[in-house]
């Protein structure tokens, strides 16, 4: 069965196409305009195993953040797309990731339920290239919401804003590879309830 999604999202700031295929193996085609952007999805793209092709077309002159927040959007739905009802899944997921001297614990629960806890050092260099640092809780906003999970992200120690920022992509990656991953155990959709839809 594919487990694929397709969004395109256009609004009078940015142009979005995303695909997706979460059981892929990291083939990323990916340009939002904002440079560090893509190589935070290019990473979260390769940890997750997803096939990931991304195309914004954005008001980037303006600000990127329209840029990065629609493309997080759209990168959500996608997922919740190809989700699909999320029968036979293992729904929860979690990971440790390093990167020198930060290090980063995400948990996803594939609830249906839109939820983030983000916590990240104060004091971080506000500016990676165009890329606002602040941006990043923002794009798990966007993604938790969309996708319809429950997103904890904490990054337990670091200094250095671009490690800060892209350990919390890859550790995202890695824990919702493991939600979504097939339970061979699991007939049905893992809840007491009988749906993980909202």
């Amino acid at each position: 069965m594919s487990r694929t999604g397709r969004v395109e999202r256009s609004t009078s700031e940015s142009r979005v196409l995303v695909e997706l295929d979460l059981d892929g193996t990291g083939v990323t085609r990916i340009s939002t305009g904002v440079g560090f952007y893509d190589h935070m999805l290019d990473s979260f793209a390769r940890h997750g195993l997803f096939d990931l092709r991304v195309q914004t077309e954005g008001d980037v002159q303006v600000d990127p953040h329209h840029s990065v927040e629609d493309t997080a959007i759209a990168l959500g739905s996608a997922v919740r797309q190809a989700l699909g009802d999320r029968s036979g899944i293992r729904r929860f997921g979690t990971a440790f990731v390093p990167l020198d001297e930060a290090l980063t614990r995400a948990v996803v629960d594939l609830s249906g339920r839109p939820y983030l806890v983000h916590h990240e050092p104060a004091g971080l260099a506000p500016m990676i290239g165009a890329y606002e640092t602040s941006l990043t809780r923002h794009v798990w906003e966007a993604f938790s919401v969309h996708a319809a999970i429950c997103l904890h992200v904490d990054v337990e120690r670091g200094r250095n804003a671009h490690h800060v920022a892209e350990t919390q992509f890859k550790a995202v990656a890695r824990a919702l590879r493991m939600a979504a991953e097939p339970d061979p155990r699991e007939t049905g959709v893992p809840s007491t309830k009988g749906t993980l839809t909202a």
